[in-house]
């Protein structure tokens, strides 16, 4: 009431901010998230740890026999590293841990060519125990292993995310603390200013469709509930996938409730604003209710429907009664 009412200037400024993007949204629900930091964004060294496997595979133009074995074991199980080494046909345990993945091939490549000239080696991870990023929600893989240049973008790409997915309630959590990344400018707008590098302990979270969502009551053509899988949505889309606002609702009041029930903060608007001013201007957020009031004459009309029924019941009552001898007055 009073100070909690708004009207339609109120909404598009409102509209305004919700149109920035995901942390904007969370500001307008009282939450205020850190910046995302250029030290998220920039790589770093990682190095091999006990308990990576390799996959590993060499070329050499005549020794083609030690090649399909190296390469049949680092297809199959792959080269675990314990102690800080891994063992290789016809080479003592080679120590590995704490180099980078060129500083372990090249050191490889020495101990082979000592024994057998012209030899090439190739080292990739194959899996990480401890260096991976871990998945869970919507995604078809558990987790992805880092190597201190993937980032955010190429780990969702993996994880297969589907397109019904609310990237507006997905998140990036790292060291227990929510990092604030904006997938939907990441994956729906391209922003590469959002795509940081992963490290291994960091979880990602792809939430359900129905995760947030929005309410349109009243006079509608189907009260229901509608899913925010990018955060926000035009008035004029909701109230279309309600099935419009039919001849009983008052399309001069349109009201919008937004916040904590207990204490919302209410906007008023009337059909003019709907169809006149641009969709994005007049923008919903998770947790909205829409709610279209029904016409005067139609309130009086559900009165007398209701009524009637009742009258008749009294009559039927009194001729029945008259029936037994008894008079109802």
């Amino acid at each position: 009431m009073g100070k909690d009412l708004f009207g339609a200037d109120e909404f598009v400024m409102d509209s305004y901010k919700i149109r920035e993007g995901k942390f904007s949204i969370l500001e307008l629900e009282g939450i205020c998230p850190e910046e995302l930091g250029c030290e998220l964004l920039e790589d770093y060294k990682d190095t091999i740890c006990d308990d990576d496997v390799l996959q590993i595979a060499i070329y050499h133009p005549k020794r083609t026999d030690i090649a399909a074995a190296i390469q049949s074991i680092g297809q199959t199980i792959g080269f675990r590293v314990a102690d800080g080494k891994i063992k290789l046909p016809d080479l003592p345990p080679v120590d590995v841990c704490g180099l980078t993945l060129e500083e372990a091939q090249e050191n490889v490549k020495q101990l082979y060519i000592a024994e057998i000239r012209d030899t090439e080696v190739f080292i990739a991870y194959k899996d990480r125990i401890v260096r991976k990023v871990e998945l869970a929600g919507l995604v078809s893989i558990p987790s992805v292993p880092v190597d201190g240049k993937i980032r955010l973008y190429d780990v969702l790409s993996k994880a297969k995310v589907p397109p019904e997915a609310n990237l507006f309630k997905s998140y990036v959590a790292r060291n227990g603390k929510l990092l604030p990344v904006d997938m939907i400018k990441l994956l729906k707008e391209g922003d590469m200013s959002q795509n940081i590098v992963m490290r291994g302990g960091d979880k990602i979270y792809i939430a359900e469709p129905s995760a947030a969502s929005l309410m349109v009551m009243g006079e509608v053509g189907c009260e229901r509930i509608i899913n925010l899988p990018y955060g926000s949505m035009s008035l004029r889309h909701a109230l279309a996938q309600a099935g419009g606002i039919p001849y009983t609702g008052d399309k001069s009041y349109i009201q919008v409730i937004r916040g904590n029930i207990c204490n919302p903060k209410i906007y008023t608007l009337a059909w003019e604003h709907v169809i006149h001013l641009p969709n994005d201007s007049l923008l919903l957020m998770p947790g909205d209710i829409v709610y279209v009031a029904a016409k005067p004459i139609t309130e009086w009309n559900r009165f007398i429907s209701q009524l009637i029924p009742s009258i008749g019941g009294v009559e039927s009552a009194g001729k029945g009664c008259g029936a037994w001898g008894i008079f109802a007055p």
